[in-house]
C-alpha cells in the first residue's frame, strides 16, 4: 500500500513551500519522500537547444537523461489525455511516503494551506471530505477540521505521520 498525502490550496496558499518543509522534516527523520507536483499544462523542465529538448522536439514520445548524479524521465503526451494521479504513481520507485501538491479533486487525504495574501481565500475543506486538516498563516474560525499554523512544519509532519500510518511503521 503506498502512503499518500496531499498539500492543496489556492495559488499562492504557500503549498510549494509548505510541502518543501514536509520534505525536509519528514526526511530529517528518516522517511523515503516522494513528491508529485500538479502543473499547469504549458510547464516545462527541459531549456531549448538542450540535446534532450531537441530530441523531444524532434518527436520522441519518452526522453530519460541520465547521469552519475540524476536522471530524469519526461514524456510528452502527444495528444494523449493527462495520466491519473494513479498511474503517475503506479510510475515512482516505492518510498515510505509520497506528498502531492495540487490535485484538488482528487480523492486522497489532504491539508489545505491558506496564506492572508492568497488571491482566493474561499476553503476548500467544505466541499472537499478528502481534506483532514487545514494550515493557515492566520486565525481560522469556525473550522471543524485540526487547524495548525503554515509554520508549524513539526507539527504538521507529525500529524501526517499519524493519518498515513507512518509512525505506526517501524523503521
Amino acid at each position: 500500500m503506498r502512503r499518500v498525502f496531499g498539500i492543496t490550496g489556492w495559488k499562492n496558499s504557500g503549498k510549494t513551500t509548505l510541502t518543501e518543509k514536509l520534505v525536509t522534516e519528514l526526511v530529517a527523520r528518516g522517511w523515503t519522500v516522494s513528491t508529485v507536483k500538479h502543473a499547469h499544462h504549458d510547464f516545462d523542465i527541459d531549456k531549448p537547444g538542450a540535446d534532450s529538448f531537441r530530441h523531444r522536439q524532434a518527436g520522441a514520445t519518452e526522453v530519460a537523461i541520465v547521469s552519475d548524479r540524476r536522471w530524469a524521465l519526461m514524456h510528452e503526451l502527444r495528444g494523449e489525455n493527462e495520466p491519473t494521479l494513479d498511474d503517475i504513481l503506479a510510475r515512482l520507485a516505492p518510498s515510505d511516503i509520497v506528498l502531492v501538491e495540487g490535485y484538488k479533486r482528487e480523492a486522497h487525504k489532504k491539508i489545505e494551506a491558506r496564506r492572508i495574501e492568497a488571491k482566493d481565500r474561499t476553503p476548500l475543506s467544505a466541499n472537499d471530505p478528502n481534506i483532514v486538516a487545514v494550515a493557515a498563516d492566520f486565525t481560522v474560525e469556525g473550522e471543524d477540521l485540526p487547524v495548525f499554523d503554515l509554520n508549524d512544519t513539526k507539527s504538521i509532519a507529525d500529524f501526517v505521520e499519524r493519518s498515513t500510518g507512518l509512525v505506526a511503521q517501524a523503521k
